[in-house]
């Protein structure tokens, strides 16, 4: 008997080589060629919707008429934020994140809230139709009208779906799915390759919204090459600390709407419920100013969100240590050292730990200035006058740089009743428009050592 002929599948990128490789000659990766059989032609299954999607005509980009995308609500108003309003027919959706994180329960929830207004399909490889409806009795959605097929061959997929004909489709999950076309294992890059090439496809001529779940590698990122996240329309993670009961929704890419926008969660026992005032879960309830901390106000997408920084600086001992959690630790290096050349406050004697609370991630470089006044808060054993608030870029030369849409941070927290707030001068509002900000006292400064200045002297 012959033997199958073999190729070297790079597990990154997809790229094949004829024989094994330490680094991948097609992304630079390391250790990543595994053998896999050289796969068949897969023509018939490549070209099943080749009827359904005819060939558009060539036209001039200023001929074109761009009409408003409709969308349709999930119902859950904090799914809908990341996906820029709504489900787009025919749009693709990739959904990742850590095992048992909620993503299923999610979908769920969704797909029971559509199938009111239009048919929908739940199709999963990962559980039985048994253990959905347990899952959906759970929650509470016993008489939901969702459609279950429990199915991982792609070909039985594709023909339920053009019987069906559902506008919504949820396919849980993508790694679990395998092609007849095709003779490697499910959740191979070849085959979440072609599974998802072949779903979009269909998505595409039918008029279906799928939504795709993923699962991610130990690192984080979606696992599968990495052309799964160009395939689709919108790629969404699902993040959240296992310990807690909150959730994350965060759009990293969407064709339809805004990147980096998220939508916040609580799990309960009867599902997700989204939080309609996600500053309050990243804020301490101390009973009176505690020193160290400094409420700064981040930007995520278009929301503005309310997070307290924390820090705690204390004797060293022979290497002082430099910890963060929820910041980058190479910029709190730079931070000290602009701390110390800059406005004369020096820690290179001590241990320095920054926290940001609720287990949020900050990513912009607008938290420095909130940082630097926790440190010296803590420094000092002084603590920051009840109702105070920071934001803004500190640069090496010792100035701070305005945020962007500082007018909106500002408008959030005169809202939530902060009384005092350190920014940028470029971000202090015009007088024209001091009345939208009654009740709180804004000091515009240029240098970190004007700040340290004004919170010495409140």
């Amino acid at each position: 008997m012959a033997r199958d002929k073999t190729v070297y599948t790079c597990t990154a990128c997809g790229g094949t080589s004829p024989k094994w490789l330490g680094k991948c000659p097609h992304c630079g990766e390391w250790n990543t060629l595994e053998e896999t059989v050289a796969e068949a032609n897969g023509g018939a299954t490549r070209h099943r919707f080749k009827a359904m999607a005819p060939m558009q005509p060539v036209a001039t980009l200023s001929q074109i008429e761009a009409a408003e995308i409709e969308r349709s609500p999930t119902g859950l108003a904090e799914l809908d934020r990341p996906l820029g309003g709504g489900i787009v027919e025919g749009g693709v959706v990739l959904i990742g994140g850590d095992p048992g994180i909620g993503k299923s329960t999610l979908l769920l929830q969704a797909a029971e809230k559509l199938s009111r207004t239009m048919p929908v399909l739940y199709v999963t490889g990962e559980e039985s139709g048994a253990q959905v409806a347990l899952r959906a009795r759970r929650l509470g959605l016993r008489d939901a009208p969702v459609r279950v097929l429990a199915e991982i061959q792609l070909e039985r997929i594709l023909a339920a779906i053009d019987a069906e004909r559902p506008r919504f489709c949820v396919i849980d999950s993508i790694q679990t799915l395998f092609s007849d076309a095709l003779t490697s294992a499910p959740g191979s890059v070849a085959q979440v390759r072609e599974c998802a090439a072949q779903l979009t496809r269909a998505a595409k001529s039918l008029g279906t919204a799928v939504v795709l779940v993923g699962h991610v590698t130990k690192e984080g990122a979606l696992a599968g090459p990495r052309v799964l996240e160009h395939m689709v329309d919108t790629v969404l993670y699902f993040e959240g600390d296992t310990h807690s009961s909150f959730r994350l929704v965060r759009a990293i890419k969407n064709r339809f709407g805004a990147v980096n926008e998220i939508g916040v969660f609580a799990m309960t026992e009867r599902g997700l419920k989204g939080v309609s005032n996600p500053s309050a879960i990243f804020l301490s309830t101390h009973g009176a100013p505690v020193p160290g901390t400094c409420v700064l106000v981040t930007l995520e997408g278009t929301r503005p969100l309310l997070v307290e920084v924390q820090a705690l600086v204390d004797s060293a001992g022979v290497a002082p240590r430099r910890l963060s959690v929820g910041l980058d630790r190479d910029r709190l290096a730079m931070l000290l050292a602009v701390l110390h050349r800059h406005a004369g406050v020096s820690c290179m004697d001590q241990d320095v730990f920054v926290n940001a609370v609720g287990g949020v991630r900050i990513g912009e470089p607008a938290a420095d200035l909130a940082v630097l006044l926790a440190i010296h808060g803590s420094l000092r054993g002084k603590a920051l006058p009840r109702g105070f608030l920071a934001f803004g870029e500190v640069g090496l030369a010792g100035e701070v740089r305005p945020a962007p849409r500082g007018q909106e941070r500002l408008r959030e927290a005169a809202k939530l009743g902060f009384a005092v707030a350190v920014v940028p001068k470029a971000n202090a509002p015009k007088a024209a428009d001091a009345r939208a900000f009654e009740g709180l006292t804004i000091h515009a400064v240029e240098r970190i050592e004007e700040a340290i200045e004004v919170v010495r002297g409140l």
